[in-house]
């Protein structure tokens, strides 16, 4: 198991935040990092691989990706309904709203990559990967992690033959990464681990809210193999977080489950938008993704926080502004 000797790992943070220099730090300083490589083109996936390898002297680490989203085709018309109570807003800004298109995110062509560069582990969320994609992955040397939400899908995970469960708690920032996005309330990290464990001998690294040495503590004397934190990392100097985001996250406290800004529910602090859209928005992922695109990074770029998915878990109010070397030795510290 690739984690035995790493009892941190930093949570691939697609979209800006997560960056090659931020996985370096983490990893010199002994944790184990992933990339993200959703949202990326395959050709700057293959840079940031060798990138950090090179970065890292020859240390293991993880990429990320999302498995493609099945497309609904039911969707469409509710899409187009979201549009339209979101096109006010789009106005406001001078922004046109984006194209709604259902992609996959160059999946196929990851997995290529992936398959030359062959990083230690390689990690899924959003839906089960293709068999004979982990099979691949598997055979060219490879581990292969899955994301959940739900202890029920741990039986998917074993069938699919899987290395490691990565169970994702319901304080977790960013988007639930599991298979089936219900929309539901979902257990908390300790209890959605504890009885993962009951399931299932993989190993498990517990992910979600993880804000503190004696959470991170807690979490492994109740079984996790590893812990992992994405939150904690937003406002370390390393990371791409954007400047409006680093400062709301000491600025506001409430944080809420939403489907507004992707069309996939996720954790991000509250604002006007997960206010006033959050119950409107549908199930509908990427095209909701595309649909805000343009509104969020214009959000991004004029500082308006109102306009911007910000992300985050429960206990970001923690998050720290440091270099990641020191986030990380802190969290390290009662282990």
């Amino acid at each position: 198991m690739t984690l035995l000797d790493r009892r941190l790992v930093l949570a691939p943070m697609a979209g800006g935040p997560g960056t090659v220099e931020l996985a370096a730090a983490t990893t010199r300083a002994g944790a184990f990092a992933f990339l993200a490589g959703a949202y990326l083109p395959p050709d700057r996936l293959r840079d940031d691989i060798v990138l950090l390898r090179s970065a890292v002297g020859g240390a293991a680490f993880g990429v990320n990706l999302f498995a493609p989203s099945p497309y609904e085709p039911g969707s469409a018309a509710r899409v187009d309904d979201y549009a339209a109570r979101l096109r006010p807003l789009a106005e406001k800004a001078g922004v046109p709203l984006g194209e709604p298109i259902h992609d996959d995110d160059s999946f196929d062509a990851k997995i290529e990559v992936l398959l030359a560069e062959r990083p230690a582990v390689v990690s899924f969320a959003f839906a089960w990967p293709p068999s004979d994609v982990v099979d691949r992955l598997r055979s060219a040397g490879m581990e292969v992690w899955v994301t959940l939400n739900e202890a029920s899908e741990t039986a998917w995970a074993d069938e699919l033959g899987v290395d490691a469960i990565v169970a994702q708690g319901w304080e977790a920032g960013g988007h639930r990464g599991g298979p089936v996005d219900t929309g539901h309330h979902q257990a908390p990290t300790r209890m959605l681990l504890q009885s993962v464990r009951q399931l299932t001998s993989l190993p498990v690294v517990a992910a979600g809210g993880v804000s503190d040495p004696a959470h991170l503590a807690s979490l492994l004397d109740a079984g996790a193999h590893a812990v992992a934190c994405g939150t904690a990392f937003l406002r370390a100097d390393e990371a791409g977080t954007a400047e409006v985001h680093r400062h709301e996250l000491t600025h506001r406290s409430d944080t809420v489950v939403t489907r507004a800004f992707t069309g996939r529910s996720a954790r991000a602090l509250s604002t006007s938008w997960t206010e006033v859209f959050g119950e409107a928005a549908p199930a509908a992922y990427p095209q909701v993704h595309h649909l805000t695109a343009p509104l969020r990074r214009h959000g991004r770029a004029t500082g308006q926080p109102d306009l911007v998915h910000l992300w985050a878990g429960t206990g970001h109010r923690s998050a720290r502004q440091a270099p990641a070397a020191e986030i990380v030795s802190e969290l390290l510290s009662r282990t």
